[in-house]
């Protein structure tokens, strides 16, 4: 059994992790248009780790599935290469005219960039196979399973998948919580579990963070 200590003592690590990154006026100002629009956008530690993911295997071509405000875009743009593309999809415009505004105002060339308005599932089935480094999902979780289906066929072998809301405040890890969402989410997971082309982990930042990598042939 673990203690009250022990519990107070984990969420302290934990907040302590989660505060660790400071993110700069640019960031800072996408984030408050994001608030502003409703576009949740992932918190600076989930970001860092984006960040950290696409240098690690040296992304050139990235896809997102929900654009938001652009403060996702930003950390996984700050890790790719410098010739590198993120490929970002939302249904909203006025989310992605807002992440245009903070690419501009981080001076992105607009080459770097494919903003593309429409349903994940349509745009997602258009793309390449084998064609993305890094495939990010971050979109309403009921959704998810289909658009992991998607990422892993867009993955090239090293590639790297990292799916967010993948604990969901702690439901997803709570047996008595049948939600849609929360039967979402598991049923996400163990798709990638079960794939033997893929090996993950979960990371307990944000609102939970599935990093899952596609094995090289």
């Amino acid at each position: 059994m673990v203690s009250n200590s022990g519990a107070s003592n984990a969420e302290r690590t934990l907040t302590y992790v989660e505060e660790s990154v400071v993110e700069d006026d640019i960031l800072r100002a996408a984030r408050e248009r994001a608030e502003d629009l409703g576009a949740a956008p992932v918190p600076p530690a989930v970001g860092a780790l984006l960040s950290i993911s696409a240098q690690m295997v040296g992304a050139k071509a990235v896809a997102e599935v929900g654009t938001g405000a652009g403060v996702s875009g930003l950390w996984l743009l700050d890790g790719m290469r410098t010739d590198g593309i993120l490929t970002s999809i939302d249904s909203e415009p006025e989310h992605q005219r807002a992440a245009k505004a903070a690419f501009r105002s981080a001076d992105i060339a607009p080459s770097r960039t494919r903003l593309i308005n429409g349903r994940a599932a349509e745009v997602l089935s258009r793309l390449a196979d084998d064609a993305y480094d890094l495939v990010f999902l971050d979109t309403t979780p009921l959704e998810h399973p289909l658009y992991i289906e998607y990422a892993v066929r867009l993955l090239r072998p090293g590639g790297a998948l990292l799916m967010h809301y993948a604990l969901l405040g702690g439901s997803v890890s709570d047996p008595a919580q049948r939600d849609p969402a929360t039967l979402a989410i598991r049923a996400a997971a163990r798709a990638v579990a079960d794939n033997p082309t893929m090996t993950s982990v979960l990371i307990p930042l944000g609102e939970g963070l599935l990093c899952a990598s596609r094995c090289r042939d």
